[in-house]
């Protein structure tokens, strides 16, 4: 591994100056075809977003000629909008994660493990960390990546707004390892429960969980940890079901979800109260403690787990990095085609980009589909900077919110030319969509036949394996 960080720093670090044509020259001006470097694109974050510009970055520019680098924190990928499930146990992780060096390997790009630290905008370099293993010990050191195009796509980070105790008491889903966790201690708590109810079948024992957030996450969440207790009578748990399960979802504001018209919100929220959970509107939190959540009317709701899901922001070291533009959200502003606004090498995409259209009250809201179309803009846009062409702004095409409420049911709304503007859709129509979306993310980072193949699978999947991930 030390070799490898050798490599990296000697291979990667400095470049030499660029004539007009994108050609190294030599200390006379002339192009050098013996001192001659690889036109460097680095990619940070492989997302939704990331992910997919790799594809494209990959597929398009030969190895001869430019070297595609995509650097992660983790080995694997998988679809944010699934955590989800994999926090509840009916995802495997293991079995729809996307490996990046395999991925790699297919789409002609070099993956780096590691995390962005800083950049050397005056020197064109990124920063990354050092790699450590478990035990803390370093794995590689500090090195630093050359780049003559970079790209930010980071994503994001929950927001907690500042309050109290939600950082070391609440749980997060931003990533596959905190999802993990949260499947483990609910397995446990579930355990637990179901013990007791064997000594004693008349126990007043539950599974008390209290989610933050009556948006997209929290309201999947609420709805997906009922079809996994329900499931759990199956596997070795024969007196827990999902009445042992008390899960409380709290919004702050005056209705769950938004971003879906208020006739959706209201079907979501009747689904989800049938079903078993209690929800709370116009209740804000104000402190998040070991045995529940205390809020500002006074009030205080008991909870063996306390899961935050209440908003959005970029990560806290994107604060200012490099000198570049960010809100106090930490995400980097953009301009219209998607070149951060103090260096038009470095591109930012995906959650952790703030783009404002022009005439438009509002950012671009952090969604996998904005993602998506950001990714091929800035593919555009990087091909054009390359062959000297002109640059295409960033246009944000709503396709609608699609909201899974496990196998109950499916809510969301769909806008385009093809119905004139906005349509509700629920039940079987809107589950199929929402499957579908899935699939063309599949397509988008796997190409049409893998892609294809990936779905067949994951429908024999669903016969052959167990419905809950039970370790």
């Amino acid at each position: 591994m030390d070799d490898l960080a050798s490599k990296t720093r000697t291979e990667e670090v400095g470049s030499l100056p660029h004539s007009p044509a994108g050609l190294p020259t030599s200390s006379n001006g002339l192009p050098s075809a013996m001192k001659a470097k690889k036109t460097q694109i680095v990619v940070i974050g492989g997302g939704a977003g990331g992910l997919g510009l790799m594809v494209k970055l990959g597929r398009t520019f030969p190895r001869d000629s430019y070297d595609i680098i995509l650097v992660d924190r983790n080995r694997t990928h998988i679809w944010k909008p699934l955590l989800h499930e994999v926090a509840a146990g009916s995802l495997d992780a293991n079995l729809d994660e996307v490996g990046y060096r395999s991925h790699a390997y297919r789409w002609n790009y070099r993956f780096f493990d590691g995390s962005l630290q800083g950049i050397d905008r005056e020197a064109r370099q990124v920063i990354v960390a050092p790699l450590l293993d478990e035990k803390g010990r370093e794995i590689i050191g500090q090195h630093r990546i050359r780049y003559d195009y970079l790209v930010l796509a980071i994503g994001s980070v929950s927001n907690d707004f500042g309050t109290p105790g939600a950082r070391d008491n609440a749980i997060f889903l931003d990533s596959r390892e905190q999802a993990d966790r949260f499947r483990q201690m609910l397995l446990n708590q579930c355990l637990r429960v179901s013990r007791t109810m064997s000594a004693d079948p008349a126990a007043d024992a539950y599974v008390r969980i209290v989610i933050v957030g009556g948006g997209a996450t929290g309201v999947e969440l609420a709805a997906e940890l009922f079809t996994a207790a329900r499931g759990l009578g199956y596997y070795g748990l024969e007196v827990f079901d999902e009445s042992r399960l008390k899960v409380t979802l709290v919004e702050a504001g005056p209705r769950i979800l938004p971003a879906l018209p208020e006739k959706l919100s209201a079907a979501a929220k009747a689904e989800l109260e049938a079903i078993g959970v209690t929800v709370l509107t116009g209740l804000q939190v104000t402190e998040v403690r070991e045995t529940g959540i205390a809020t500002r009317d006074g009030g205080f709701i008991e909870a063996d787990l306390k899961v935050w899901a209440a908003g959005v922001k970029g990560a806290e070291f994107l604060n200012g990095i490099g000198g570049l533009e960010t809100t106090r959200n930490n995400q980097l502003v953009v301009r219209d085609t998607l070149q951060t606004t103090r260096d038009e090498r470095i591109f930012a995409i995906g959650d952790c980009a703030n783009c404002q259209p022009q005439g438009a009250d509002r950012p671009i809201p952090p969604r996998a589909q904005a993602a998506h179309q950001m990714a091929e803009t800035c593919f555009r846009n990087i091909r054009a900077l390359i062959k000297g062409g002109s640059l295409e702004p960033f246009v944000y095409r709503d396709k609608g919110s699609l909201v899974s409420l496990s196998r109950y049911s499916t809510v969301g709304s769909l806008m385009g030319n093809l119905i004139g503007g906005r349509m509700a859709v629920e039940g079987r129509l809107a589950r199929l969509i929402y499957v579908s979306l899935y699939r063309m993310h599949l397509i988008a980072i796997h190409g049409w036949l893998k892609g294809m193949t990936m779905i067949a699978i994951g429908h024999v999947n669903q016969v052959i394996r167990p419905k809950l991930k039970l370790h």
